[in-house]
């Protein structure tokens, strides 16, 4: 039962990485986890850190608060692991990204992240990727709000992307009901070489290129009842390396 994992946030769990916002809050680093029956539960009840570094599996980390957390305000590095309810505003340093995520069975769930800024790097609403980290299978990103985000909402790179680790495979991507603005990139979702991603449902604000890319092999997509900006040309641009599978509006031109 969730209940009886759920703890308090006391000073043993926190611990200073990198600089400290200006009201002076640390960041917090999770290296416990529980079972996949009882995770174990991190509720920060709409406290402020200075972002999160998760390190365990079979964790649930929610309603916490990071004003111009250091960057990427998430970091989340293991399996069945489920981030919801956070607020992330204006990170910075790093390459200023709100979530980066690795592993399997991840959920990505009612956050809201905004203020992602380029001039820290190619600021994503959320990234992944497996260069010296795993990849990343059966991944659900549902009911998020990516606001005045300057680069993409999602940049996903499996290992075999070319400057991937070429270990294994990233598969099962859902993504479903989500509002995305993409402020400065030419699309809005990337995937490469990510197999049997489901996008649906979603919103896509302002007018970056195309909704969607799907490059490298990033084969057997369904794309269905987005609402895309009148500012966008077209939904989705595919590669021939990903036609396979592909089922979906018309592709509009490349990824």
């Amino acid at each position: 039962m969730l209940g009886k994992s759920l703890i308090g946030i006391t000073a043993a769990l926190f611990m200073v990485v990198g600089s400290a916002p200006a009201d002076g809050a640390s960041r917090l680093t999770i290296n416990q986890g529980g079972t996949a029956e009882n995770p174990r539960v991190y509720d920060g009840t709409g406290k402020t850190v200075d972002g999160i570094d998760i390190r365990a599996s079979h964790v649930i980390v929610r309603n916490f608060t990071m004003n111009r957390p250091s960057a990427p305000g998430i970091r989340a590095l293991g399996n069945n692991i489920t981030l919801e309810a956070n607020t992330i505003t204006n990170p910075v340093n790093g390459d200023g990204d709100g979530i980066r995520f690795f592993g399997d069975n991840i959920k990505i769930l009612r956050n809201t992240i905004s203020g992602t800024s380029n001039k820290y790097g190619h600021a994503d609403c959320m990234q992944t990727y497996a260069t010296n980290t795993p990849g990343s299978n059966h991944v659900l990103i549902e009911g998020n709000r990516c606001q005045k985000i300057d680069n993409m909402c999602l940049m996903a790179e499996g290992p075999n992307e070319g400057e991937g680790s070429g270990k294994g495979h990233s598969s099962h991507f859902t993504l479903r009901g989500n509002f995305c603005e993409t402020l400065k990139a030419s699309q809005t979702l990337m995937f490469e070489d990510i197999q049997h991603a489901t996008i649906e449902n979603n919103e896509f604000a302002a007018s970056p290129t195309k909704a969607i890319g799907l490059a490298i092999k990033s084969t057997n997509a369904t794309v269905s009842g987005n609402k895309v900006s009148p500012g966008i040309k077209y939904e989705v641009g595919i590669d021939k390396s990903s036609m396979p599978g592909y089922k979906g509006p018309k592709p509009g031109g490349k990824p």
